[in-house]
């Protein structure tokens, strides 16, 4: 399990403010939480930690759990100030987070779980490990496929998806909601079993 149903899970979304960012590959993770946002029916959220933050109870077969879903409003690569103030002031443990977040070594749609490990050159969960001061923190990676040819990595996430990816990427926002709710409840040994995609490139791992 996660920890005691009354410990509080933290999902954190990583993205970039702004309509400009909109729907670009590199804010899946803010896409996962407006998703969990719309399927607990929550209002909107409230600025808090230099970010927008929503308070949610979910329940699942008589079960219930305190649960925080957090955009850092920061920009990607300052995602650890924010992130560190929400911790701070509800006492968490890094355990208690879930940080979702794309992935350029995954193909489109494919997602990976860990409980750990180093930020693989991705710069928002560098900026948490950072802030936090411990690798030790569960993620969710979302796969956002590889640039092609020679374009850059910078621009490439900065882009929207295309018309052959847009379907998929919303099917794995949809899987990638469902695995965060099933670490809520259940914790990260479980996602990984039940989420993780066999035979694929892993990146980091």
């Amino acid at each position: 399990m996660a920890g005691s149903d009354e410990t509080r899970r933290i999902i954190i979304g990583l993205g970039n403010p702004g309509r400009k960012y909109r729907d670009t590959r590199h804010n899946v993770g803010f896409m996962v939480v407006g998703e969990l946002v719309g399927r607990l029916g929550l209002s909107a959220g409230r600025s808090a930690f230099e970010g927008e933050l929503h308070d949610a109870r979910p329940t699942t077969q008589g079960e219930s759990r305190r649960v925080a879903l957090f955009q850092p409003m920061t920009f990607m690569n300052r995602s650890g100030r924010a992130v560190s103030e929400l911790v701070r002031f509800y006492k968490a443990e890094p355990n208690d987070l879930l940080v979702v977040y794309d992935d350029l070594a995954l193909p489109v749609g494919a997602l990976r779980a860990r409980p750990g490990g180093s930020a693989g050159g991705h710069n928002g969960l560098k900026d948490i490990i950072q802030a936090l001061g411990t690798q030790d923190v569960p993620r969710l990676r979302v796969g956002i496929g590889s640039p092609p040819g020679r374009m850059d990595s910078a621009d490439y996430v900065l882009q929207r998806f295309n018309k052959e990816q847009k379907e998929e990427i919303g099917v794995s926002i949809q899987q990638a909601a469902d695995a965060a709710m099933d670490w809520v409840f259940n914790g990260i040994d479980y996602v990984m079993q039940k989420h993780n995609r066999k035979g694929e490139t892993t990146g980091n791992e």
